[in-house]
């Protein structure tokens, strides 16, 4: 059975689309972030993923994606990279509620 992805297609300044897939969400300070890679990576490329953190605002039903505040960047980033370190070592039983990999269990 394929897993359902979490995609969100943006715009390039051209007007290109493109599409990122979510790979984890968390709250820091209260404000929710989305971690997001690029939905068609390049299979044969040795390079590593570039992960997105955008923030998430809620206006009526409807989510936007932002950048997150520069200031805020690195400690963002560290806040994802501990996310999925505690992440690295679960599997189905293990694996707390709030871990990405979880999330998409049903």
């Amino acid at each position: 059975m394929e897993e359902e992805r979490d995609l969100v297609t943006f715009s390039d300044e051209d007007g290109n689309e493109f599409d990122l897939e979510v790979i984890d969400y968390f709250d820091y300070e209260g404000q929710e972030y989305a971690a997001l890679i690029d939905a068609e990576p390049d299979e044969e490329s040795d390079e590593p993923l570039d992960v997105y953190i955008m923030k998430i605002v809620v206006h009526d039903d409807l989510e936007e994606f932002l950048p997150a505040d520069d200031g805020l960047f690195e400690e963002l980033s560290r806040v994802f990279d501990e996310r999925m370190k505690e992440c690295e070592a679960c599997d189905a039983e293990t694996c707390p509620e709030e871990c990405p990999k979880d999330r998409k269990k049903e």
